[in-house]
């Protein structure tokens, strides 16, 4: 359970992987959380599993649990999301943004929709999402934003140089939001930036060169989504005056 378990935490890209995992984690861990996602029929499902999580806990599931869709590519319905649960509970305390794609391909293929895609979602989603909860927090000089990057906002590989671009702007910019808002403001930035997980970022991949990565991915033990979740209560839960800056999280059995 949080120190306060009257936090208020909203999660993007929640409808499958480590955004439905990290909110069910924080369901359980007393958080009211607000989940947004483009598949409404994975955040119903969701919500009777937070409902169900709050029944048994402290009571008042329904409660704890704002669910909409929500595409983080367009900064009003970031922005309509974000206002919507400062009406219901009147702050946002934490900020999850785990929003993202992947579907690789060498550049020479020139998949210029996906390119565009991912630098909507990867990149400008995050921007958007950040930029509509900081006002409140700089209100209450209090808050705490995660950001979703990758292993590959470290290490660049073939195939991935796009994608790549994206995780390492992301894991550049939570360093930068840092150094502007955490010493003034207590508002903390942590940046988890996950290797191999078992998630359905692969289903999107495309490119038939990339055949060999994807089987590569497939026979190894990766991470679970849980396994991300936990990585960012650690984060979360640490006293106020601790800030985990980053998280890198590899399956023991990958290399790079």
């Amino acid at each position: 359970m949080l120190e306060n378990n009257n936090k208020v935490a909203i999660v993007t890209g929640a409808s499958s992987g480590i955004g439905y995992a990290t909110s069910l984690a924080l369901s359980k861990a007393g958080v009211r959380v607000a989940v947004g996602a483009r598949r409404i029929d994975r955040l119903q499902e969701l919500e009777k599993q937070i409902v169900k999580n709050g029944d048994e806990g402290r009571g008042g599931g329904q409660e704890l649990f704002i669910q909409r869709k929500l595409d983080v590519t367009s900064k009003s319905d970031c922005d309509s999301f974000v206002d919507t649960v400062v009406r219901k509970w009147g702050k946002v305390d934490i900020l999850i943004n785990n929003a993202g794609l992947m579907p690789l391909s060498y550049f020479k293929n020139c998949k210029v929709e996906e390119w565009e895609q991912m630098i909507d979602v990867n990149i400008k989603g995050v921007l958007y999402c950040t930029s509509a909860v900081i006002p409140y927090m700089l209100d209450k000089k209090s808050g705490h934003i995660v950001n979703i990057s990758s292993v590959a906002g470290r290490i660049v590989f073939a195939g991935g140089s796009v994608y790549c671009a994206t995780k390492h702007a992301i894991t550049a910019f939570s360093e930068g939001l840092r150094k502007e808002l955490s010493p003034e403001s207590n508002i903390r930035v942590t940046c988890i930036e996950p290797g191999a997980v078992s998630t359905e970022l692969l289903e999107t991949i495309t490119d038939e060169s990339m055949a060999k990565f994807i089987q590569a991915s497939k026979n190894m033990e990766t991470l679970q989504s849980e396994d991300i979740a936990n990585a960012i209560l650690y984060a979360i839960q640490t006293p106020n005056h601790v800030n985990v800056n980053e998280i890198l999280i590899r399956p023991t059995a990958q290399e790079r």
